[in-house]
C-alpha cells in the first residue's frame, strides 16, 4: 500500500499523522505546502482543508479520523469500547485546546487579539494545562488507563505548535506531562522520525 501525508510545512495537525505512520513503521511520503503556495491549491483539496492522507489513492480528510483509522490499525485505540471513549474525549478536549490558542493567533483585530491573549494565558492555558497535567497523574503516566494511546501521541505531536502559536512554555511546572513527552519521544519509531524529519519553524 502507499501513503502520501499531505499538509503544511509545520508540525501541529500534521504531526500526530505522521508519528502514527511512523509507530506503524509506515514508509510515506511527507508531501509539505508551503503556505504562500496555499492560495493556488487550496481549490483543489476537499472542502478547502488540510492534512490530506492518501492511501492507494483514496483521499481521506479529516485529521481526528484519520488518527483514529491508523491507531486501530496500532492497537492505540483502546482494548474496549470505553477505552476508546475515554481516548476520544482526550483528543476532544485537546482540539478544543488548540482551537482556543488558533482563535487568538488569526484574530485580526489587535485590540481583540490583545483580549483573547490575556484571557490565553490568565484564564485558557492554566485552565487546561491544570486538567491535562492531572488527568495524567491519575492515569500513572498517561491519558488513558495506564497506558500508551493515540491520545498520548496525538497531545506530544501538536504540542510544539501550539507553544509556538501561544508563545508560552506549556510544560512548565509540570512534570507529569514533561515526562509523558519524553516517553513518547523515546517510542523507538517515534524517535527515528523525529531524528529525519525537516526542521520548521514551530519545532522547539
Amino acid at each position: 500500500m502507499t501513503y502520501k501525508l499531505t499538509y503544511f510545512n509545520f508540525t501541529a495537525l500534521g504531526e500526530p499523522i505522521r508519528f502514527l505512520l511512523s509507530y506503524l513503521n509506515i514508509d510515506f511520503e511527507d508531501n509539505r505546502i508551503e503556505v504562500e503556495q496555499w492560495p493556488s491549491v487550496k481549490h483543489t483539496i476537499p472542502y478547502g482543508k488540510l492534512p490530506l492522507l492518501e492511501i492507494d489513492g483514496k483521499v481521506l480528510n479529516q485529521s481526528t479520523a484519520i488518527c483514529r483509522y491508523l491507531a486501530k490499525k496500532a492497537n492505540l485505540a483502546g482494548s474496549d469500547d470505553w477505552e476508546s471513549l475515554l481516548i476520544d474525549i482526550a483528543v476532544d478536549n485537546f482540539q478544543d485546546f488548540r482551537l482556543s490558542i488558533i482563535s487568538y493567533w488569526y484574530e485580526q483585530n489587535e485590540e481583540s487579539k490583545a483580549a483573547k491573549y490575556a484571557t490565553l494565558v490568565n484564564e485558557t492555558i492554566p485552565y487546561n494545562m491544570e486538567r491535562f497535567e492531572n488527568i495524567v497523574i491519575e492515569n500513572n503516566g498517561y491519558f488513558v488507563n495506564g497506558k500508551l494511546s493515540w491520545a498520548d501521541l496525538f497531545f506530544v505531536g501538536i504540542l510544539d505548535y501550539l507553544k509556538f502559536r501561544s508563545e508560552i512554555d506549556l510544560l512548565k511546572d509540570r512534570p507529569n506531562l514533561q515526562a509523558l513527552r519524553e516517553k513518547v519521544l523515546a517510542v523507538p519509531k517515534i524517535k527515528s522520525w523525529i531524528e529525519k524529519r525537516p526542521s520548521t519553524v514551530d519545532i522547539a
